[in-house]
């Protein structure tokens, strides 16, 4: 099941009151999309199955229902589906043995907005490889709290807590410090730092391409092996008659390195890498537990973080 119907069930309930408000004001419509399924190399994937989800009108005092069309992708990797519908937005996925699924929402023109471009998308998907799926140090760190502002504080990956006196981590991979002052609700500062304790560590931020975006791998399948930055901070901050900041983006990926060690020359010598998905200070890591393996697929049943509350386990690969 790709995030995207996964999605879809989970909201559905608590999205209808707004769906049958909006679906009033579509006219229906007549729609095509044309679906593209390509690999990581961006070469066409034929026979790949794929489905294009989109609203229904319900029968009167129930809740809006969806249904699909479906079928697979011909030699040049496309799928075209029709329809006559007010549906507000499309949810298009595709999947294929041995790959991670995709999939991308694709919002129609609202109320008297009848641009062709919107009615008539094309909508690319990746399918990348599930290639060697392994057992990592896996956390939800969500809405991540420091013990104190002010105070650089040692986070430790392999334990998944606070290094001592706050918590139970032993040895210090990522170092997190917070400035914040608020004089009311609406004047405020906040300013978190990201940085390591030792020379070679670092992170650095990947964008996904258009078509990758929806994949259920949203990182590649390795760590660069360099380019990564020693610190890294957010801003968030909001004033009366000022322009307001806020650099948090929940769709962020970033690699890292940690534990690393280099020799008299300066070169990497051992370190571990993994990702981080999110933005300080809600983020979803991932520490490969071997030295100087750049792989970063996780398989969700090979967490070695045991005992994690549902809120803060991994399913996500």
């Amino acid at each position: 099941m790709t995030k995207v119907r996964t999605f879809i069930c989970l909201v559905i309930v608590t999205i209808t009151s707004h769906l049958a408000f909006a679906q009033t004001n579509i006219d229906e419509h007549e729609w095509t999309v044309t679906l593209k399924v390509v690999d990581e190399a961006g070469n066409p994937m034929p026979d790949a199955n794929a489905k294009i989800w989109y609203h229904i009108p319900p029968p009167e005092g129930q809740s809006i229902a969806m249904t699909n069309k479906a079928g697979l992708t011909d030699s040049n990797g496309v799928f075209i589906a029709t329809k006559h519908s007010g549906s507000i937005e499309l949810e298009c996925e595709a999947q294929k043995i041995g790959y991670y699924g995709s999939g991308l929402s694709h919002e129609f023109a609202k109320f008297k907005d009848n641009d062709p471009a919107k009615w008539n998308p094309t909508v690319t998907l990746m399918l990348k490889k599930i290639t060697k799926p392994i057992a990592m140090y896996a956390k939800q760190a969500t809405n991540l709290k420091l013990p104190v502002f002010d105070k650089s504080i040692g986070y430790d990956l392999m334990i998944g807590d606070w290094v001592g006196p706050y918590g139970k981590g032993v040895s210090t991979d990522i170092i997190l410090e917070k400035e914040y002052y608020e004089k009311a609700s609406n004047d405020y500062y906040s300013k978190v730092t990201l940085s390591f304790p030792k020379t070679g560590d670092g992170i650095q931020l990947f964008t996904p391409s258009d078509a990758e975006k929806g994949s259920d791998l949203r990182s590649p399948h390795e760590a660069p092996a360099d380019g990564y930055q020693p610190e890294l901070t957010r801003e968030t901050s909001a004033h009366p008659g000022q322009p307001s900041k806020f650099e948090y983006d929940a769709s962020r990926i970033y690699f890292f390195r940690v534990r690393t060690a280099l020799d008299d020359e300066g070169k990497v010598v051992s370190a571990h890498y993994g990702k981080i998905y999110g933005d300080f200070m809600t983020i979803t890591y991932y520490l490969n537990p071997t030295p100087n393996d750049r792989n970063i697929e996780f398989d969700p049943m090979q967490n070695l973080l045991r005992g994690l509350q549902s809120f803060k386990q991994v399913r996500q690969p």
